[in-house]
């Protein structure tokens, strides 16, 4: 039997707290996190079956070593960073409480996280989406060109995973916001 294992397994930046509960699982199976790699490769690495409670935080690479120090001062591993997440893990035999296998203090705290996703990462996309993709969708759609048939097909795929994703990402993130006290 391999030591390593590769999943292959999609979240969106609103699924993370789906993503924290499946690398439980999969701790729990005897299968440890090692990393990540984009756009959803994560490689695991075999160990003991063991209860070990998964943590992300979005800091979008804005942490430093005193935030990092926070944690592993309460116990925290930190293992791994993608795409401005912060991977932390911790076994729950080491939590005396369920505080203790919390890496937010408050819901305002993850109502700012929240908020720091849909503003680094939400934002930039909606950007994209109508300075780029929008405007090549309409040019294939009225071009003339020999391919142009096959561009608006790709930029038509595109728009509906766009458009997909929006929507799915920004009910789920209200959801989350709700869910932690801003009703906003």
């Amino acid at each position: 039997m391999s030591n390593r294992k590769t999943m292959i397994r999609f979240f969106t930046i609103a699924d993370y707290e789906e993503e924290e509960i499946w690398l439980r699982e999969q701790h729990k199976k005897g299968w440890k996190l090692m990393k990540t790699i984009l756009p959803c490769f994560y490689i695991f690495e075999s160990c003991a079956p063991e209860d070990v409670v998964y943590r992300l935080d979005y800091k979008n690479n804005t942490e430093d070593h005193d935030y990092l120090q926070i944690f592993h001062d309460y116990g925290w591993e930190y293992f791994n960073r993608s795409v401005g997440w912060l991977y932390f893990r911790k076994p729950v035999s080491n939590a005396d409480t369920e505080q203790d296998s919390e890496i937010f203090s408050d819901d305002a705290s993850r109502v700012d996280m929240v908020n720091h996703i849909v503003k680094t990462h939400m934002l930039p996309l909606l950007v994209t989406f109508f300075a780029c993709l929008l405007p090549n969708f309409i040019r294939s759609v009225e071009g003339s060109h020999p391919f142009a048939d096959v561009f608006t097909v790709i930029f038509s795929v595109l728009l509906l995973i766009y458009l997909y994703l929006f929507v799915h990402c920004g009910f789920k993130l209200r959801m989350l916001k709700k869910k932690y006290g801003d009703n906003r």
